[in-house]
């Protein structure tokens, strides 16, 4: 045997490289780290793993040192100590019934609320055991008259995904907390950025990182974000359990999108303003749901509360143009696209029928509402575009 050591052949060299990699990289983006397998350098450190020490790395599907630096920054943004990520939004909005709420609890949820966490707590309820009651979004401290001695969890959604109604926030947060009550709130509308509900008492931030965070439309993913280590520590532990973990490459994506987040936050707000308070002109149009006018329910809360509105409002027709009308008034729009998920350059529009959608509380009008997520085109273009739709089918 030489000093050197026996020879070490070709495919051995593939799996155990030597690399020599010259120290001091540095770049604007954070390297994209793939893992599965974390190599550890003994056993005792694999023995000493804790898994409720963010600073240990464990498993790729737990955290890698480009998700890690994605949660990071998400707190920063927030205002929060701890994010966890998850593989959508919705799964986000799932781990927080997994970690706190089992068979006999109560769960308040508010009429507004997006639908598919509707979905989820109605399945809770009819087959594991779970109250879960609706309550009317601007009940502010009176949602104190609904709670029982088995409520556990109460949601919140600022503002109302469809509807637009901007919650007292800070009341409900105030009351939950007084009866020890947990808050969780879908905050996506605000990324962050308009609103930070951790500074009005909310307990745990969800946030659906598909939409701003993303922008490009191309990108599932959630978070939920908090100052309380305790409460992390129990969502960290529904999320080990059920196995839910997010690329580092759609990591990577979203890292690189943050720093364009508040600009382009800025200028779908500027857009989706401007068309809103043309709108509101149009004969058409009975009601504009955009919070950030005073015909949208709890506006007094978005200017109390909030900075910015983003490209999310809707409109309501009125009652006199039937269903098949407004339908082709959307499918005639050449800019705004059909689709759900919002956040991108490209603009959105859906209708929706709300009646159907509410069990706790009487909507007020008849014609169809029309939901706009308003993007990053010209805002000339967009209103021209509804302008032609609305002469064509209306």
């Amino acid at each position: 045997m030489s000093e050197a050591g026996p020879k070490i052949h070709p495919q051995t060299l593939s799996v155990h490289p030597e690399d020599r990699i010259t120290p001091g990289w540095d770049a604007v983006q954070v390297p994209v780290a793939r893992a599965s397998t974390v190599l550890f350098p003994d056993l005792a450190s694999i023995r000493a793993l804790n898994w409720r020490d963010d600073t240990q790395w464990r498993y790729g599907l737990h955290a890698t040192p480009t998700s890690m630096a994605l949660m990071q920054r998400l707190a920063a943004i927030e205002g929060g100590q701890h994010t966890l990520l998850h593989p959508s939004g919705l799964s986000s909005i799932t781990n927080v019934y997994l970690a706190f709420v089992r068979p006999g609890d109560d769960v308040l949820l508010p009429d507004n609320a997006y639908s598919p966490n509707r979905e989820l707590g109605d399945w809770y309820a009819s087959d594991f055991g779970v109250s879960v009651r609706y309550y009317d979004p601007l009940a502010g401290e009176k949602i104190a008259d609904l709670i029982q001695p088995n409520t556990k969890l109460i949601w919140i959604e600022a503002p109302g995904s469809v509807t637009m109604e901007v919650p007292d926030v800070a009341a409900i947060a105030r009351v939950a907390r007084e009866k020890g009550i947990l808050t969780a709130i879908d905050s996506t509308y605000a990324a962050g950025i308009s609103f930070r509900p951790l500074e009005h008492g909310v307990d745990i931030v969800v946030q659906a990182l598909t939409k701003y965070q993303s922008g490009g439309s191309d990108v599932m993913m959630g978070a939920t974000i908090t100052s309380n280590s305790d409460l992390h520590a129990e969502l960290k532990r529904a999320r080990m359990r059920f196995g839910l973990g997010v690329s580092s490459d759609d990591c990577s994506l979203i890292l690189r999108s943050l720093p364009t987040m508040q600009l382009r936050y800025e200028a779908h707000d500027r857009s989706a303003l401007s068309l809103a308070k043309w709108l509101a002109t149009r004969d058409e149009v009975e009601v504009v749901l955009h919070p950030a006018l005073p015909s949208c329910p709890g506006h007094e809360h978005f200017v109390r509360d909030f900075t910015g509105a983003g490209g999310l409002f809707s409109i309501v027709f009125k009652p006199g143009y039937t269903s098949a009308q407004v339908d082709a008034f959307v499918e005639g729009l050449r800019f705004f696209k059909l689709g759900y998920s919002w956040g991108g350059a490209l603009s959105l529009a859906m209708p929706y029928h709300i009646r159907a959608m509410r069990t706790a509380t009487q909507w007020p009008y008849d014609g169809v509402l029309v939901r706009f997520f308003v993007g990053l085109e010209d805002e000339r273009d967009l209103r021209a575009d509804i302008e032609q739709s609305l002469n064509a089918h209306l």
